[in-house]
């Protein structure tokens, strides 16, 4: 899976860049049909922001977007709020492969 990883009005260390190629490689992990991840990170006044999204097969794209004092807490929250939609669009996808047709 592909990883961007940008900054607008701000920089970033290698530090926090290799973080978010393993956060969105971590992410690719639970979600088997992931094709692309996109980490953003801007300078808001609230704060650090961060934006992960990630692009799966069949059009879906999940976003997690988070503001903190600093990109690192930013990036952490913003992978909480991603790892449960992952879960259930994962979920739902194995339940629709279970659920039995009526058979005419």
């Amino acid at each position: 899976m592909r990883t961007t990883i940008s900054a607008r009005h701000c920089e970033i260390t290698d530090t926090l860049r290799e973080r978010a190629a393993a956060i969105g490689e971590r992410l690719a992990h639970l979600s088997p049909h992931a094709l692309e991840a996109t980490v953003v990170f801007d300078s808001a006044p609230e704060g650090a922001m961060v934006e992960v999204r990630l692009r799966a097969r069949g059009k879906k794209v999940l976003i997690g977007q988070a503001t903190a004092i600093d990109h690192m807490t930013a990036l952490d929250r913003a992978e909480e709020k991603l790892r449960p939609q992952l879960v259930r669009v994962s979920a739902t996808r194995v339940a629709a492969r279970r659920t039995p047709t009526k058979s005419p």
